[in-house]
């Protein structure tokens, strides 16, 4: 029986990569958005789409995502993170949909030392963490029948990215700093594609919080260096301490997430983040 499924900001690195993952599979039947389709901050509009449409699932693909500028900008970023997600969770709820939402790891304080589990405590040190925790509370108590997948450092081939912004500095100029003291994994945007994918086609559909990167551990300047090398570019990249970098918004320093019950749970396996990056910059050099 074919599902009907309902991605939302189809038109980011994630939405991009759902339409690959879903374009020909007859098991579904997808319907795209993205602010032009559909405004979810408007929940009339939404429960519009959700009921009209007879939807099975509801992806959430979208969000506020530009963690500085959401120190100045709290209630868009509210909005977005935490009142569309409600709107959504109450068109999926009265409908008997059930919905996968995508989360952060910026919802820990990133003052750990080994990988965070579902179970750990959140508590967030920016605004957007902040939002991104409350669209989580709110998608949990009005539909329950729900999955969040957090993840983190995420990029691809579309849209703005860590990786395409150090390929196009590397290229420009000499020498780069970048911070060395945060640890995270990059996450590859067509391995959560296919780790949602795994989720909408299990045999029993397992609510409840997950946590889903690439394999591997590293800092924001290793990642860089990788970066570089695989594109072949010779910039000089240069290791500096966070507070030689100051931002608007608190960065975690070590916001790793253990991946177990996501591959236990739905029999997920996970790439390391090296073989993803490299195929990454392998598509990005084929479509310069």
């Amino acid at each position: 029986m074919t599902k009907r499924v309902l991605i939302t900001g189809a038109n980011g690195q994630l939405g991009h990569e759902m339409r690959n993952v879903l374009d020909g599979d007859d098991r579904f039947e997808a319907i795209f958005t993205d602010v032009a389709e559909l405004d979810i901050c408007d929940a009339e509009a939404v429960n519009r789409a959700v009921a009209d449409n007879r939807v099975d699932y509801i992806v959430n693909c979208a969000a506020y995502t530009q963690v500085d500028k959401a120190e100045d900008n709290v209630e868009l970023c509210r909005k977005i993170n935490a009142t569309a997600v409600e709107n959504l969770a109450r068109a999926a709820a009265a409908c008997g949909a059930r919905m996968i939402h995508v989360s952060t790891d910026y919802v820990f304080n990133g003052r750990g030392y080994r990988p965070y589990t579902e179970d750990m405590t959140p508590d967030p040190q920016s605004v957007y963490g902040s939002t991104k925790l409350e669209g989580e509370q709110a998608l949990m108590r009005l539909c329950p029948q729900s999955a969040i997948i957090r993840t983190a450092w995420l990029y691809s081939p579309y849209g703005n990215n860590f990786v395409k912004t150090m390929m196009r500095l590397g290229t420009e100029r000499d020498e780069l700093s970048v911070v060395a003291d945060q640890i995270g994994t990059p996450t590859c945007a067509a391995d959560l594609a296919r780790a949602i994918l795994a989720v909408l086609t299990a045999e029993t559909f397992v609510p409840g919080i997950y946590h889903f990167s690439d394999e591997g551990a590293c800092s924001w300047y290793d990642f860089t260096v990788a970066i570089h090398r695989l594109a072949g570019i010779t910039c000089r990249v240069k290791p500096i301490r966070s507070d030689e970098y100051p931002s608007r918004a608190h960065r975690p320093f070590y916001s790793v997430l253990d991946k177990s019950k996501i591959k236990q749970t739905y029999g997920i396996t996970i790439p390391h983040w090296y073989e993803s990056l490299s195929h990454c910059i392998e598509i990005l050099q084929e479509t310069r």
